[in-house]
């Protein structure tokens, strides 16, 4: 009985280097970044997922993980198969104004291996920089609500205009009555 050895190759690559927002952006708004196409580089099928990562030794503020949502967050390649990911960056209302930098990273998710086998985590990143204004309070509440029409529409203009019809159904039963 020989011992046979198996290779196998993973990996992941992404279409970019950097992510850069050139425009200033403000507090509470909700922003759609360039999207990120994730390359299963291997020779194995595997789930890949994203995330952010920081840099110790960077001198621009932090961005959080719970300001980026991917879509989707998890998903499964073929070898060099290729997937776009779209990143939407919501800020918080009450964000600091400063130049912020993150690396988003697209990462191998390691599967529960029933047998108690080994896992190897590899990742590679894209650095995301962008800068907020200063911005009052009433301004962020302001772009937030904007900010959220413009990304929902058309959703939020047939919301408003049931609830816009539902107030005239009540307004014209209140001071009409038919009688047949």
């Amino acid at each position: 009985v020989l011992p046979s050895t198996v290779f196998a190759r993973i990996g992941v690559g992404i279409g970019t280097g950097e992510l850069r927002v050139d425009k200033n952006l403000k507090p509470g708004g909700i922003y759609e970044l360039p999207s990120l196409q994730v390359r299963n580089t291997g020779d194995e099928p595997s789930f890949y997922g994203l995330g952010t990562g920081y840099h110790v030794e960077r001198t621009e503020l932090r961005i959080l993980k719970e300001w980026l949502t991917f879509s989707p967050d998890k998903f499964y390649l073929e070898p060099n198969q290729s997937q776009q990911v779209a990143i939407k960056l919501t800020l918080p209302v009450k964000a600091q104004p400063g130049d912020y930098f993150a690396y988003v990273q697209a990462f191998l998710v390691a599967e529960t291996a029933e047998s108690g086998g080994a896992t190897m985590g590899i990742a590679v990143g894209a650095k995301l920089f962008f800068t907020v204004v200063p911005a009052n309070f009433w301004q962020a509440i302001t772009f937030r609500v904007s900010s959220f029409w413009k990304t929902y529409s058309p959703w939020t203009w047939v919301v408003f205009g049931m609830v816009l019809t539902a107030i005239l159904i009540v307004i014209f039963k209140k001071n009409f009555a038919f009688q047949l």
